[in-house]
């Protein structure tokens, strides 16, 4: 699954992005294998005052923007014009969008494809939709190609008053990667993080930070997409070697066929966004069956209650949605129920950052 190629908050200013932070994070700079800094963080970032954006869900707002998507004409006009903004917008933010793209499409890459796909995978029928402007969704060379590149976009529209990619990375990831931590050492039962399972990995970007933070642990990343796979692997073949290598693995989430209570924890990156209310619960109960006693889910995903989402302006938000088939059903599913449904316990949500909120959760002992 692939993250987010969401409209960029390019109307923020460094004063109302600050207002949204009561407080900034504090820094720490501890060092990571690739070269990058995390960035342990006490944070408290401010929360609209509604349950979700009036965009979402079922609301009028919400039903007319759907309409407004569902013309044929004007939806194929708002894709384009959500694919150029957000390519323009992160290169003017310096993330050379179209030079990485074809330095993976003039590559080797395609060599991986063979050795990662499934041949006998079965595609759910709602992995086969359009996504994020792409006809294909996450199953071509384009999307798979650019992910890296919107993953940077990310972080910048996440953290727009960072001084640069670095920073935002830092306390993008760094924010996220504490939640994890902290949560994992109040709950598990002084259980050791060894065997992690990056569901819905997309290129590996959010599978190499796991792995750099967790450096003993062995890590898989698994996703639907076999391009997307085949350049993680790619990619990932290029750094220098770790010691506990990256498993890739092609399949559904929602049914792993990985062996019961293997994992210690399971990680969800901006996936839940792309996924239809059933595939959300499947991928949570899979989750609770993979996860050892003690064991920690973390979900990291856009947040209802984004004070910045929930003021997004009638353009952004309808762009935003021109690109994402299941965001309404993301929004109106209560996340933290479905965790505790499914036999979590100690479920608690935190913002990250301004945009995103990271749920995390126990399997009882």
């Amino acid at each position: 699954m692939a993250l987010c190629l969401c409209a960029p908050t390019h109307n923020l200013s460094l004063s109302s992005v600050k207002s949204h932070a009561r407080r900034r994070p504090r820094r720490s700079r501890r060092g990571y294998g690739t070269g990058m800094v995390a960035m342990a963080a006490s944070y408290e970032y401010e929360e609209g005052q509604l349950e979700r954006p009036k965009w979402a869900g079922q609301t009028p707002l919400s039903r007319l923007v759907r309409t407004i998507i569902s013309f044929k004409p004007l939806y194929s006009l708002l894709k384009l014009g959500a694919r150029n903004v957000l390519i323009s917008t992160a290169e003017k933010k310096n993330i050379p969008w179209r030079e990485m793209t074809k330095e993976i499409l003039e590559s080797d890459v395609y060599k991986e494809l063979e050795r990662i796909q499934n041949p006998s995978l079965v595609y759910p029928d709602y992995y086969l939709n359009p996504f994020h402007a792409y006809d294909e969704g996450n199953l071509s060379w384009l999307a798979a190609a650019e992910a890296e590149a919107a993953t940077m976009s990310m972080a910048r529209r996440a953290i727009p008053d960072a001084s640069s990619l670095d920073e935002a990375n830092d306390i993008l990831r760094g924010n996220w990667l504490q939640a994890i931590e902290q949560h994992h050492l109040q709950y598990s039962g002084n259980s050791t993080i060894r065997d992690i399972l990056d569901a819905g990995c997309s290129v590996g970007v959010s599978t190499g930070y796991l792995a750099d933070k967790f450096p003993s642990a062995k890590v898989t990343g698994l996703d639907l997409s076999p391009y997307f796979l085949a350049v993680a692997q790619f990619k990932e073949k290029k750094r220098s070697p770790r010691k506990n290598p990256i498993i890739w693995i092609h399949a559904n989430g929602e049914d792993t066929g990985l062996l019961s209570n293997s994992f210690d924890l399971v990680s969800m990156a901006y996936v839940l966004h792309e996924c239809p209310e059933k595939a959300i619960v499947n991928l949570v109960k899979e989750a609770f069956r993979l996860l050892r006693p003690g064991g920690t889910v973390a979900l990291t995903d856009n947040s209802p209650k984004s004070k910045i989402l929930q003021e997004l302006s009638p353009v952004l938000f309808t762009l935003m949605k021109s690109t994402e088939p299941f965001l309404d059903e993301y929004y109106l599913n209560d996340l933290e129920a479905t965790l505790r449904e499914a036999g979590f316990v100690n479920v608690h949500t935190i913002l990250t950052d301004p945009r995103h909120r990271t749920v995390t959760a126990t399997v009882p002992h």
